[in-house]
C-alpha cells in the first residue's frame, strides 16, 4: 500500500500525461433539489463542509462537475461534485483528473457506504466498487482501481425497506445526527489523509 504523498506519475490512456502535484477530492452524489442531503448524496455533503472549512465559495461548472480550488498548506486541493447522475460520475472525474493534472494516486472519491455503520467512516486506498455505481463508473473511466476512498458510513436499510428507497431519502431525527457527524468526520479525514497519509489517517478515522 503505497504511502502518502506519492510521486505523481502519466495516468492512464485517455486521462492525461501531464501530471501535477494537484489532489482531486470528489464527492459522489446526484444532482437537483430532490436529492439534497439524501444518504446517497453523502459525497456531495462532505466536499460541501471541506469547502465550508476552507473558506470556499466559488465553484464553476467544468468538466460536467461543479469544481473549486484552494491553495491550501503548499498544495492545490480541487474539490468537484459530479453533475452528471451518480452512475455516471466517472465521465465528469475523469475530465476533471485530465484537466488539472491529476494522477489517480492524488485523487481521493467520496461516498456513501452500506456495509459501514451510519456515523461511523473508513479510509481505503484501492479496491473494487462493491456494487456502487459510482464508483464502477471511476474505475471503468480511469482504468485503475489505484486511488483513495473515504466511506460515509449509512448502514443497511430497515426491515423490507429496499437499498434504492434507503439511499435516497435523507435521514430524520436521530440518524440525522448520525449522517451528518459521519459527513463533518470524512471531510477531516480527507485533508487529514492528503497533509499526514493512510496509515496515520486509518489510526485516527477508522
Amino acid at each position: 500500500m503505497p504511502s502518502w504523498p506519492l510521486r505523481t506519475r502519466a495516468i492512464g490512456k485517455g486521462v492525461g500525461s501531464d501530471v501535477t502535484d494537484a489532489y482531486l477530492i470528489a464527492g459522489l452524489g446526484n444532482p437537483g433539489e430532490e436529492y439534497a442531503h439524501t444518504r446517497h448524496n453523502a459525497g456531495f455533503d462532505t466536499v460541501d463542509r471541506i469547502a465550508e472549512e476552507l473558506g470556499i465559495n466559488y465553484w464553476k461548472n467544468e468538466g460536467g462537475a461543479l469544481v473549486a480550488t484552494k491553495e491550501w498548506r503548499g498544495r492545490t486541493l480541487v474539490l468537484a461534485k459530479p453533475q452528471s447522475f451518480m452512475n455516471v460520475s466517472g465521465g465528469p472525474v475523469k475530465k476533471v483528473m485530465a484537466a488539472h493534472g491529476v494522477a489517480p494516486d492524488h485523487l481521493i472519491v467520496i461516498h456513501d457506504e452500506l456495509d459501514i455503520p451510519s456515523g461511523t467512516i473508513r479510509v481505503k486506498f484501492g479496491g473494487g466498487h462493491a456494487g456502487h455505481n459510482g464508483l464502477r463508473s471511476i474505475c471503468d473511466k480511469t482504468t485503475t482501481r489505484d486511488w483513495y476512498r473515504v466511506r460515509i458510513g449509512i448502514g443497511r436499510p430497515p426491515g423490507r425497506m429496499s437499498v434504492s428507497d434507503w439511499v435516497l431519502s435523507r435521514p430524520r431525527k436521530e440518524a440525522e445526527e448520525e449522517f451528518e457527524a459521519a459527513t463533518a468526520r470524512g471531510a477531516e479525514a480527507a485533508l487529514h489523509l492528503i497533509e499526514n497519509g493512510l496509515e496515520a489517517t486509518q489510526q485516527r478515522y477508522n
